[in-house]
């Protein structure tokens, strides 16, 4: 284990120390005093932990392919950026275009999240990415989506589970809300039904992992109806470029 203190460090010493721990297989990296240093974790591989108290900056876990990050607090825009594989936990908000291009691996959101949350997200044989939201994301969420899973608990019981535009554009993967969304809400592109019993299935398993995370009560969560978005069809403009 190894601990570093980030208060007033350059983003790029602090990234360096850290890609050389992971390239020497350090088990666990503790960063303390973050404060918006941007692109850590970004390109690694391993099965490093990386536990940071603080608020890292924009980019955190881009292109990752494998540790486990987690967050003592609020993370900042584009996390898990094209990210490959791993794991990351927040314990607070994140900010705009978090799992842009996401192509495997999972996150959890304790609170709220930004816009475009998901957007281009998408999938490669056994590679699903998942992101799990327990509060709820802005406008388009969702957005060009081509694969993988997203869910949002909206545990706070907002009004409005998420933003405009919802799914616009989405040929592929799957979102699932815990509680209804108003069809005006919603792209063109999306079909509204109410999950399954094997959506469920899938949904839980997530669930448990986030109420293991956060403390939640799984079954209280999962007492609740839930909703399935999912594409029409996998070629939403055809028509204007066919």
């Amino acid at each position: 284990m190894k601990t570093i203190d980030a208060q007033d460090m350059h983003y790029k010493d602090l990234n360096e120390i850290i890609k050389e721990l992971v390239k020497s297989g350090e088990d666990i990296i503790n960063l303390k005093n973050v404060n918006g240093q941007r692109y850590i974790g970004d390109s690694l591989n391993g099965k490093t932990k990386i536990n940071i108290e603080g608020t890292p900056g924009n980019d955190l876990a881009a292109f990752m392919d494998g540790l486990t990050i987690e967050v003592f607090g609020n993370g900042q825009d584009a996390i898990g950026n094209t990210m490959n594989d791993g794991n990351i936990i927040v314990h607070g908000h994140v900010g705009d275009v978090v799992g842009y291009g996401m192509r495997g691996g999972t996150m959890y959101i304790k609170n709220d999240a930004g816009y475009r949350v998901g957007i281009h997200m998408k999938q490669y044989k056994d590679k699903i990415p998942a992101l799990v939201i327990g509060g709820t994301p802005g406008d388009f969420f969702g957005e060009y989506m081509a694969g993988g899973c997203m869910i949002v608990l909206n545990l706070k019981n907002n009004k409005d589970i998420v933003g405009d535009y919802c799914g616009t554009g989405m040929h592929g993967g799957v979102i699932f809300l815990r509680g209804d969304v108003e069809d005006y809400k919603l792209g063109k592109e999306v079909i509204k039904e109410d999950a399954t019993d094997d959506d469920l299935k899938v949904i839980s398993k997530y669930v448990k992992n986030f109420s293991s995370y956060f403390d939640y009560d799984f079954d209280k969560i999962m007492n609740h109806k839930f909703i399935k978005l999912h594409p029409a069809g996998n070629r939403p403009y055809g028509k204007l470029y066919a």
